[in-house]
């Protein structure tokens, strides 16, 4: 067997239910729901459409946008087929292990936890970022970072990173309670914002709504910022045309990166086989709403060549230009408030994923346990919260975000390719939810993430690989020894040679 033993679906629902290492079952469709659109809607809802409008593909944005969405939906199909076979925490690094072997596990698992850790200490640094713009647009001057001696401290991501640590430890239910709570709010704000950008809509900004090609200019046009794909082609960097709408889904696939997040939660959901699929899709078509009525607002409200020429194009910039500065209160209130949901969430599913990887051995036992009281894995969310608090408070981790779409694009894949090789292996099972049209979309799936992952900047692909090196080193030198299934390989071994013996 070695690295492509796999684990058995009947052995991860057994190990679910180890004693002291069992989640609770609390959560319903609408807190999947809720909990996909708090992972999905950030800041990004008020930036990232304006920047690929501006930089990438004018007011075809719309488009990327919903060729990402697309992407994401094609890719969440699998998900669910594969949540409701496997009703375990873990997503798609348990869906890997039950199909393609425990080293590509391990490396799913891996990228897994560079795609969460990444970006939950990218979107807890903006979020102190936000709190001091909020701050300053209220007159009160506090500045986002503070020096000691040669560390430069950003102290609002420790604060929000510690509370919301602590509110996980505390119980999923409760996490779920204050999610819906600020997603509401939060949901309000955006909605707010989209009546009053539409009254400044002028039809003529819409034109031309795929602008003719151009070249890249030459600060955006360097190797290593380039799109990968350009650089092994050879080609040009080019923004605008065809070439702009892809490479604007790469750049607003982030928007929908929170739904893997939401299966890493399947071990915590009432009756799974309904209430995932239901969830998963339900927050998926809210999202993608939200995202294309901003992405329309901000591309009528002002023409792309006006917002190609900020420093930082958002929708805050839009709202300038058309001279309604007080709305830019409002955004940076907005901004605040989506962040702090997608925090909690994303520590919510590295915990779960790490919880994982530990009960099966390939990452330390003793990072599976929970709590007798809460059923929450708090040793674990305790350590992950202290890591993204380093990351996030002392280092400039946002230099980074490329790499959040880079891991979650290719545990996309695996799990894309992994449900045809589970409905080979077991034709017997019979998933709640399954992907229409056979292998069409799941093949289809795989594909549209590759081509997306390519059309990432090509200094993304070196931290990917330096990373992939790394994840591959610890699992060769501790989690091939200490998995479960290793283990226990070797202890029969050891009983059939002892039994040759006698």
């Amino acid at each position: 067997m070695g690295l492509m033993r796999t684990k058995s679906i009947e052995r991860s629902m057994a190990d679910s239910a180890e004693p002291g290492r069992t989640l609770k079952r609390s959560l319903n469709t609408w807190d999947l729901m809720i909990m996909g659109v708090a992972v999905a809607v950030g800041a990004g809802i008020f930036s990232v459409g304006a920047k690929a409008a501006a930089q990438n593909a004018g007011p075809a944005v719309t488009i990327s946008f919903i060729l990402a969405a697309i992407t994401c939906a094609a890719a969440i199909m699998c998900y669910a087929e594969f949540a409701t076979a496997i009703p375990v925490t873990g997503s798609a690094y348990v869906f890997t292990y039950a199909t393609m072997g425990e080293v590509l596990a391990w490396v799913v698992g891996w990228n897994l936890i560079l795609e969460l850790l990444m970006a939950a200490a990218v979107i807890a640094k903006y979020w102190g970022v936000y709190l001091s713009d909020f701050l300053k647009a209220v007159n009160i001057d506090l500045p986002a970072e503070i020096p000691l001696g040669p560390l430069t401290v950003y102290w609002g991501p420790a604060i929000v990173v510690a509370i919301f640590t602590v509110v996980l430890v505390l119980g999923t239910k409760l996490s779920a309670r204050v999610n819906n709570i600020v997603t509401i709010i939060k949901i309000v704000i955006v909605l707010f914002v989209i009546v009053v950008g539409f009254f400044f809509v002028k039809a003529q900004n819409y034109a031309p709504f795929i602008p003719p090609a151009q070249d890249a200019p030459p600060s955006t046009a360097s190797a290593l910022t380039q799109p990968f794909l350009s650089f092994l082609s050879g080609s040009a960097p080019a923004m605008y045309g065809f070439t702009g709408i892809i490479s604007g889904a790469a750049l607003v696939f982030f928007a929908f990166i929170g739904f893997d997040v939401v299966a890493t939660s399947a071990e915590e959901v009432k009756d799974p086989k309904r209430t995932l699929p239901r969830g998963i899709f339900a927050g998926l078509a809210v999202v993608a709403v939200l995202y294309i009525l901003v992405t329309l607002a901000v591309t009528g409200m002002v023409p792309y060549t006006e917002l190609a020429k900020a420093a930082d194009p958002s929708l805050a910039t839009a709202f300038q230009l058309v001279g309604a500065d007080w709305a830019v209160v409002i955004i940076s209130l907005g901004s605040l408030i989506g962040l702090t949901t997608v925090i909690m969430v994303l520590l919510m599913g590295l915990s779960r994923v790490s919880m994982a990887m530990s009960r099966d051995g390939l990452l330390p036992r003793a990072l599976s346990r929970t709590s007798d009281k809460r059923a929450t894995p708090a040793h674990t969310q305790i350590i992950c919260g202290v890591v993204v608090v380093v990351l996030a408070g002392f280092t400039p981790i946002e230099l980074l975000g490329e790499m959040i779409n880079i891991g979650t694009l290719s545990a996309f894949v695996m799990v894309s390719i992994g449900i045809l090789i589970l409905r080979r292996k077991r034709p017997d099972l019979k998933p709640a939810f399954r992907v229409p049209f056979g292998p069409v979309i799941p093949v289809l799936s795989a594909l549209l993430c590759i081509y997306l992952m390519f059309n990432l900047a090509t200094q993304t692909w070196i931290f990917f690989a330096v990373w992939s090196v790394l994840g591959l080193a610890i699992y060769f030198a501790y989690g091939r020894w200490n998995s479960q299934l290793a283990r226990e390989e070797k202890a029969l071994k050891v009983q059939k040679a002892a039994s040759e013996s006698e």
